[in-house]
């Protein structure tokens, strides 16, 4: 197929607004709809958060991953805030991307894709429009994009200043992260520059150490043999992602470039679709079906064999390689139960798509004091028991997706040190879901790699 000059949509009948003739979930409902459309205006005129050629890098990259040439790492906080819009928080979030890339290549002896889960997962979708404390109900809170995590109904009613204030809190992080790569913080070099103070007595430092020195070590070999520096150790390609779940957000930032054709959504490189928005004649999937970028669908054990057969028809149509990412989030329970299913279904269509595991969201549950957590033993199960699942499909997991945090929480039990159920009160902080910390990731980095060499002929 000739590509399509510009202007020309290969979305018969799209264009960026035409989502809004459709019945769409998990929308804010703003009071007070002038303010609103004076803020979409000139949020429409600010520079995007990212370029067309990123994001067709990063195709092309997906693609390599379809392919079993690359790994794909995606991970960061389940929902940002703007307060931890700040250098240490972002510095860390990219330190354990980092290293734990370091962990995948050097076992994996194969490229990773790093895309951080921030610089726009400031919405979040939720179960009920509303939330009772008492006697009170109040709006629920749906990210700092939309309101205000304080219970009170100044705080909670929807404002759309937000959007313009979530826009910045993007840029900054992503240019910071820019500023950081290409200065050097991913030089191969010197991983332990990525090291992070508070983890130094962990089980897993001693480990991490000698894997550090192995990399660095070949690294000045590979120059001694060459007589040349190659520039690829100094520097990493970084991409960003969220759950594109503000449809209004998401238009403003959805635009054509000059020597290109089509649409791109701009506000991030990787969009991704929840369950709760993936309704084939949803907003959600109507927009996602006219922007040129790589796209993720999440799926669960609600997804049935029709419903991600037609999904892949009007999201991928001509089956282009790079461009569909599936993420099962089936839970450690129901893993085996439905996702060879889905597996079949994906082969009957012939759409070349990554597939890559959610070990997370299926696994959260709550102390017998109410606290909401994740068990690390879980989390590993479900990604032993999707490897082997693919494997014996004749199918291919690509990549992981994980909510994580370079800071030294206490939100998942187990892991190296075994934290229990008592130890979630010493630094418990998320406002939504619980987080990996920076060891527990890196012990998973480490288990994946395990794993991924066992099934890898």
């Amino acid at each position: 197929m000739e590509p399509p000059v510009k202007g020309v949509n290969i979305a018969p009948g799209w264009k960026p607004d035409t989502w809004t003739g459709r019945e769409t979930l998990q929308q804010p409902t703003y009071p007070d709809q002038a303010a609103l459309h004076s803020v979409l205006d000139r949020l429409s005129t600010l520079p995007p958060l990212v370029t067309s050629w990123e994001i067709l890098n990063l195709r092309e990259q997906i693609a390599d991953a379809q392919a079993g040439k690359r790994f794909v790492l995606q991970g960061g906080d389940c929902a940002e805030s703007f307060n931890e819009c700040s250098s240490p928080l972002i510095t860390n979030r990219l330190k354990v991307l980092l290293q734990m890339s370091l962990v995948l290549v050097h076992g994996m002896e194969k490229p990773v894709v790093r895309i951080g889960r921030f610089a726009g997962q400031y919405a979040k979708p939720r179960s009920s429009d509303t939330e009772t404390r008492g006697d009170v109900t109040l709006p629920s809170y749906r990210g700092d994009l939309v309101n205000s995590v304080e219970f009170t109904e100044e705080a909670r009613i929807p404002n759309p200043q937000r959007l313009i204030e979530g826009h910045a809190c993007s840029s900054l992080t992503m240019n910071f992260v820019r500023a950081l790569v290409d200065g050097g913080f991913a030089d191969l070099h010197h991983p332990e520059y990525w090291n992070l103070s508070w983890v130094e007595h962990s089980p897993l430092a001693e480990e991490f150490q000698r894997l550090a020195d192995n990399i660095g070590q070949s690294v000045r070999f590979m120059e001694t043999i060459s007589g040349r520096k190659p520039g690829s150790v100094k520097r990493v390609d970084f991409f960003t992602s969220h759950e594109a779940l503000h449809l209004h957000y998401e238009q403003a930032l959805t635009r054509q470039v000059p020597r290109q054709w089509g649409w791109f959504n701009l506000s991030t490189h990787f969009p991704w679709i929840g369950m709760r928005t993936a309704a084939l004649d949803g907003g959600h999937v109507e927009f996602f079906r006219g922007i040129r970028n790589p796209i993720g669908i999440k799926v669960g054990p609600g997804m049935t064999r029709e419903w991600l057969a037609d999904l892949l028809a009007v999201l991928n149509p001509e089956r282009e390689a790079g461009r569909i990412v599936l993420i099962h989030r089936m839970g450690e329970q129901k893993i085996e139960e439905h996702l060879p299913k889905l597996i079949s279904t994906v082969k009957d269509t012939g759409s070349p798509v990554l597939w890559v595991c959610d070990p997370m969201h299926g696994n959260t549950e709550s102390t017998q004091s109410g606290v909401k957590t994740r068990r690390f033993r879980k989390i590993m199960n479900e990604v032993d028991l999707a490897f082997d699942i693919h494997a014996s499909q004749g199918s291919r997991l690509g990549g992981v997706h994980l909510e994580l945090t370079g800071e030294d929480v206490t939100e998942c039990t187990g892991g190296a040190r075994d934290l229990s159920d008592e130890d979630l009160g010493r630094a418990y902080k998320t406002m939504v879901d619980p987080r990996l910390n920076y060891e527990q990731s890196l012990e998973l980095a480490m288990l994946i790699v395990r794993k991924h060499n066992q099934v890898t002929p």
